[in-house]
């Protein structure tokens, strides 16, 4: 299976390559701001091979998945975004749908990257994959994803406690 490269004005999206993209996921959150909407994240080796793994379980079976974000001629990886497919067991309406999430290092936060990252990557999905649901989650905390999701078309559809006691957000984009 060949994967996408998409380019933005200021950015070049790649998929996963394998282990050398473990150390440049780590470096990604390994501030506390960057993590602060993560849950559990954690900005180890272990737990991003295992991050990695599932992203590239999503592009093997589904076609679709997270693209790593660097700005155009650096090798500096600034955030994680895309469609991706998941099985989180906190909604049905949730589970075995594609989902879409950003992550942006925080030295990068507030400069529209989220927005024309994923604008990128869902005109890529729809074009690809046809026009669909799509969900998202967003810790009830977190306003600046929520602007994002506003912008991209995701409405609200449930608020419920997640396993940590969190508040979450649920979203969905419907196109008619």
């Amino acid at each position: 299976m060949s994967t996408p490269y998409l380019t933005t004005e200021r950015f070049e999206l790649w998929c996963p390559r394998g282990p050398q993209d473990v150390e440049p996921l780590c470096r990604l959150i390994a501030d506390d701001e960057t993590r602060r909407f993560l849950g559990p994240a954690r900005a180890e080796p272990q737990s991003q091979w295992e991050r990695l793994m599932r992203n590239a379980g999503s592009w093997s079976l589904y076609g679709y998945g997270v693209f790593y974000v660097r700005p155009h001629g650096s090798d500096e990886l600034i955030g994680s975004m895309g469609v991706f497919h998941s099985w989180r067991g906190l909604d049905p309406r949730m589970d075995d749908q594609p989902e879409a999430g950003w992550i942006v290092r925080s030295d990068w936060a507030g400069r529209g990257v989220a927005g024309e990252v994923m604008q990128a990557a869902l005109a890529w999905f729809d074009a690809e994959h046809g026009v669909r649901r799509i969900v998202a989650m967003i810790e009830h905390e977190n306003a600046a994803s929520h602007r994002v999701a506003a912008k991209l078309g995701f409405s609200t559809y449930a608020s419920i406690p997640d396993k940590e006691g969190r508040t979450i957000d649920l979203y969905e984009r419907v196109i008619a």
